[in-house]
């Protein structure tokens, strides 16, 4: 039975993402020990590990480095062993060299790139960027295995005024349009996040939730 955490740093979406993970396991009759969590320890055993996030990269990154060891044990739970790590919205977010909101804000720098704010070419648009919308698939990627994309494919929920912005586009996953591109989904190696929040995205969210469960990176 794999062991997969969801971190609790007071940021994110805890019920929501749990009860989305476990019923994704359930309906592909996979045996998961699923856990949310604020010790440090647990997050060191897991098989797998999400980080969601609600809220500004200031607030998140320090929320984050308040619970005792979570910092070091992510890096080498994630950098150095290698376990697949999925990051969604602003735990996609913290991923990058640096995040712009109120200031700047060392991320982890695992994916190289900032966090900046969206810049729609439509006036009307208003910012935050809330609601639904569909994914361009810009590269391969397991976790979209299976799901309808393009315009006339599944929609996936967003919510946020910000986004990754990678300095190496093979970074990129998918993105959406907002009148400009928004990064919507990035990933290298054994890591990967979504801007949208999977939890919330109906039949996309529980098969890319399901997809990262059986993900062998």
């Amino acid at each position: 039975m794999q062991r997969v955490v969801i971190i609790d740093y007071g940021s994110g979406n805890l019920h929501s993402a749990n009860k989305s993970v476990q019923r994704a396991a359930n309906e592909a009759g996979l045996e998961t020990d699923l856990r949310v969590t604020a010790d440090a320890k647990e997050v060191k055993q897991a098989d797998r590990i999400i980080l969601p996030g609600v809220g500004a990269f200031a607030d998140c990154k320090s929320g984050l480095a308040a619970v005792p060891g979570m910092l070091d044990v992510l890096q080498d739970a994630v950098i150095e062993r290698q376990r697949p790590f999925l990051g969604i919205c602003v735990g996609m977010q913290l991923m990058a060299t640096r995040g712009l909101e109120f200031g700047e804000t060392p991320g982890f720098d695992w994916i190289t790139g900032d966090v900046a704010a969206i810049e729609p070419d439509d006036p009307p648009l208003k910012i935050p960027h809330m609601g639904w919308n569909t994914l361009k698939q810009l590269s391969d990627h397991a976790l979209l295995n299976g799901i309808e994309l393009g315009p006339d494919g599944l929609h996936a929920y967003f919510v946020h005024s910000f986004h990754l912005q990678p300095r190496d586009a093979g970074a990129r996953i998918a993105m959406t349009d907002y009148g400009a591109e928004v990064t919507a989904m990035v990933g290298r190696d054994n890591m990967v996040g979504t801007q949208f929040h999977p939890e919330k995205s109906q039949k996309l969210g529980l098969k890319l939730l399901e997809n990262f469960l059986r993900w062998q990176p």
